[in-house]
């Protein structure tokens, strides 16, 4: 692709050019806003831009550089931040016209974190309303497309971040991650996503889709530009009651280092064959025989429990999404429907409610809503918490005989825009492989392993870890990333071409 330097460098590169003077951050972030002036009309990732806000951020940073000041390892790089977490002086919408006009009088930790390290925020990425779906199609303000395809899918919720990142628009992107939401974009994109271990980022500020599901985390095009944003976003938050207060395990030295050998391996025998793209099975293949010929000791492991996780993850997700999505009700803030005086309070609410939540979430908050009620509550919710159980003791088992385990992030590649959009139960299948993480909590990544043969699309390998392990992930994804780079002759991104003939 035949772009400036500024957008096709790591945000590794950028900080240090940024740090040392060579360039400036507001020449970075003005090349990132006309790169998305540019493509933003084709990809559709950002639901909001602030061009002056970053400017002034970049010129702050930049002011600090020249007066000697010591910046942040990331300080002037540009950044997305998914449309879930709150920032003053920023829409929030969360891809619902619920919350359409909504200005949160407070910042996310991570946004906070985000700010205090010097990052420039360009905007707000586009994602599936209340983060409710793996397509991006959900969202209210229309889909995002593919980079790699544009008549594709850049999976979701978080495909606004994931394309970003393949468009060239922004180096680094946050995500949130319920039940894949960063981690089958980033596959589908041949981007970077990794959703850290539960408590390990703050979900101060995060809007809430399923309270015990939830995780930020860090959407980047390399490892180590992931790990840096990872060490920025990740510790302890006193405002957030599931927060770990334990250090952030040194995911940066292990992204430097990529070091497997002697490192233990599981594949995953539940997480594929039948019904998997038989190119997707092939290049995780090859992945998995890359690992053992770097050193790595790749084992056959069975968990189960697995192959019941999506039936539990639907139910148990619905039901904490109906309690979370009560407040949107019309009172305190948001769309409002109906009030002209002749409606009562009850009649407003269902108004707002109607016309403000679109489908995938009206569905969503009716299974919850059934499930949670008198006399199903046992047989469904119940139930769906002890298969959680028993996938966390899946888990647990096989980390006593490997380090890691390892599937493929979703069982294909990206698909036709609107393929899906009127089957749930084929939309819900591209999450088999990524539910299991979010139900015990435990650290997951996915990482480009190359294009599937059949299409050409991008297919990511995961990488599971025990809690706050988070590390392992790293050191598996840069050992790949590093191999695979020399194998390609360049990053896997550089083969991208559907966005070639747009001028940067």
């Amino acid at each position: 692709m035949s772009t400036s330097p500024h957008l096709t460098s790591t945000a590794a590169d950028l900080a240090a050019g940024i740090a040392a003077g060579t360039f400036s951050s507001e020449e970075v972030t003005r090349a990132h806003l006309d790169r998305i002036a540019a493509v933003d009309t084709e990809v559709h990732a950002f639901l909001h831009v602030d061009g002056e806000r970053a400017l002034e951020a970049a010129r702050a940073v930049d002011a600090k550089v020249a007066a000697g000041e010591p910046v942040g390892p990331l300080a002037g790089v540009p950044l997305g931040l998914k449309d879930v977490l709150t920032m003053q002086g920023a829409p929030t919408t969360c891809g619902s016209r619920i919350l359409q006009g909504w200005y949160p009088p407070y910042d996310a930790t991570v946004t906070t974190r985000l700010l205090q390290a010097g990052l420039v925020v360009l905007g707000k990425t586009n994602m599936d309303e209340f983060a409710m779906g793996s397509s991006t199609e959900n969202s209210a303000y229309g889909p995002t497309r593919n980079p790699w395809d544009t008549s594709r899918i850049p999976g979701g919720s978080g495909g606004g971040s994931s394309a970003a990142l393949a468009a060239f628009e922004a180096p680094l992107t946050i995500g949130t991650d319920t039940g894949g939401s960063i981690r089958q974009p980033a596959a589908v994109t041949g981007t970077v996503g990794v959703k850290p271990t539960y408590g390990g980022t703050s979900r101060y500020g995060l809007v809430a889709l399923a309270s015990s599901l939830d995780q930020p985390g860090p959407c980047a095009r390399t490892v180590l530009d992931a790990a840096l944003l990872h060490q920025v976003i990740g510790g302890h938050d006193p405002r957030d009651s599931t927060s770990i207060d334990a250090p952030v395990p040194d995911v940066v030295a292990a992204a430097r280092s990529g070091d497997v050998r002697g490192l233990r391996v599981g594949v995953v025998r539940e997480l594929g064959g039948e019904g998997y793209q038989p190119g997707v099975t092939q290049r995780f293949t090859e992945a998995v025989e890359l690992l053992s010929s770097l050193g790595a000791e790749v084992v056959e492991v069975s968990c189960p429990s697995f192959e019941q996780a999506l039936a539990a993850y639907y139910l148990i997700l619905p039901s904490e999404a109906s309690s979370n999505l009560a407040k949107f009700d019309a009172m305190r803030f948001g769309l409002r429907v109906g009030d002209d005086g002749s409606h009562s309070a009850e009649e407003v609410m269902n108004l707002t409610r109607e016309a403000g939540f679109g489908d995938e979430v009206k569905r969503r908050i009716i299974i919850g809503t059934y499930a949670l009620s008198s006399g199903y509550y046992d047989a469904y919710y119940g139930s769906a918490q002890k298969v959680r159980t028993l996938i966390v003791r899946d888990f647990q088992a096989a980390f006593e005989t490997v380090d890691v385990l390892v599937s493929p992030t979703t069982p294909t590649t990206a698909w036709p825009l609107g393929e899906r959009v009127d089957d749930p139960l084929a939309m819900y299948a591209a999450d088999l492989c990524t539910i299991p993480s979010n139900l015990a909590g435990n650290a997951s990544a996915s990482f480009p392993v190359g294009l599937s043969p059949e299409d050409g699309l991008p297919v990511g390998l995961q990488v599971m870890a025990p809690p706050m392990a988070d590390d392992r992930l790293y050191l598996v994804g840069a050992a790949l990333e590093r191999a695979l780079t020399e194998r390609w002759g360049g990053p896997l991104l550089d083969r991208i071409d559907a966005l070639q003939e747009v001028p940067a």
